[in-house]
């Protein structure tokens, strides 16, 4: 037991974050390639329960990543990144690099805003066969605009010219990636089918988690809003959008959508990630003490009035309704949503649009 404390003491940024943390970190691993060799069996039965493990298994990587973008799993930064530069292979976002990903993160908290590099929107909107063609794909609930950023992520270094000291990195990342998708494909193309199913699969919980949870204004690399910018032209440094400090602002604007509120251990499923408020309220809270912070914050998972803030928790069935309805329209916004309470009374009655392609796993 002295052992065990003293290397949370030295290496955990909080106590109490060892077993939660190591496990956490073991099962995503163990899900992943235990799921990989499951699928590489070619039982079909084990195939299906291996897709499953791969699935959530990228689930938990990913909101492990975020932990140590903000620096809330180990004391010391470097491990943190270490960490997360790993984890973000099993992703497959390891085209970009990780301190990419946590700089445009941490734009996120500060100018409560969401960050975007490459807005897909006005190219969609001047290519109208392109468009339909999305449309149809997210109307079947497949991807297409999680699929659109991640490619734009692994082309931006070749394109944009701030990214070029990147170009050889990537290249890299393309052939050792590409290659073992190509000895999966010749090894099996069942196989190559169940990873891609499993990769559409973890892409859709991820945005299914991101849809509502903000309705912020979306702001490009220069500091401007809106569908109408062209994205990858003319990256600036970030600009603020004027709500940089704003408090009040940030808690108005994000929603809370645990997968159930009955029984909280059913956010182990996206690591607690659904606590998005008390995540903004104390951002490097570890992902095992937001159901806590939570309720000390706001009285519960129900989100009574405490302190003249109320967190609007969105029930679970109003979450999944609004991701169907709304799974078309979401593909351009509708920018009214991030003005006044209208996005509120649209979560109430399952109706709310919500956003797309703002996964902190494409720092495009």
């Amino acid at each position: 037991m002295m052992m065990f404390r003293r290397i949370e003491e030295t290496c955990f940024r909080y106590k109490g974050s060892l077993i939660p943390s190591i496990s956490a970190l073991l099962y995503c691993h163990l899900a992943y390639f235990g799921g990989a060799a499951l699928v590489l069996s070619l039982n079909p039965v084990l195939m299906g329960i291996g897709t499953v493990g791969l699935t959530h298994g990228m689930v938990i990587a990913a909101y492990l990543i975020h932990d140590c973008a903000h620096n809330a799993l180990f004391k010391s930064p470097h491990h943190n990144a270490l960490i997360g530069s790993q984890l973000n292979w099993l992703t497959g976002g390891c085209y970009g690099t990780y301190a990419d990903l946590r700089a445009q993160h941490m734009r996120h908290h500060v100018d409560h805003a969401d960050i975007i590099g490459f807005d897909y929107r006005p190219y969609l909107v001047r290519h109208p066969v392109q468009l339909r063609i999305v449309k149809a794909l997210e109307w079947l609930y497949v991807p297409a605009v999680e699929i659109i950023m991640h490619g734009a992520l692994v082309i931006a270094p070749f394109i944009v010219e701030e990214k070029k000291n990147q170009r050889l990195r990537t290249a890299m990342v393309i052939t050792v990636r590409f290659s073992l998708l190509a000895v999966l494909f010749l090894y099996s193309a069942a196989a190559y089918a169940c990873y891609l199913f499993a990769h559409v699969l973890f892409l859709t919980i991820l945005r299914f988690m991101d849809a509502l949870q903000h309705n912020y204004e979306i702001v490009l690399p220069s500091g401007e809003g809106g569908a109408g910018h062209e994205g990858l032209e003319g990256r600036e440094e970030f600009g603020a959008p004027g709500r940089r400090g704003d408090r009040a602002y940030e808690h108005a604007h994000t929603f809370s959508n645990p997968v159930s509120v009955a029984r909280p251990w059913l956010n182990l499923v996206t690591l607690n990630f659904g606590y998005h408020n008390a995540h903004h309220a104390r951002p490097t809270a570890p992902w095992h003490a937001l159901p806590a912070l939570h309720n000390e914050l706001y009285g519960g998972v129900s989100g009574e009035q405490r302190g003249n803030e109320a967190v609007f928790v969105i029930p679970f069935l109003k979450q999944l309704s609004s991701f169907h309805s709304g799974r078309v329209a979401r593909i351009l916004g509708d920018d009214c949503e991030t003005k006044g309470n209208r996005f509120a009374q649209r979560l109430e009655h399952g109706r709310a649009v919500g956003a797309t392609g703002m996964s902190f796993l494409t720092p495009v």
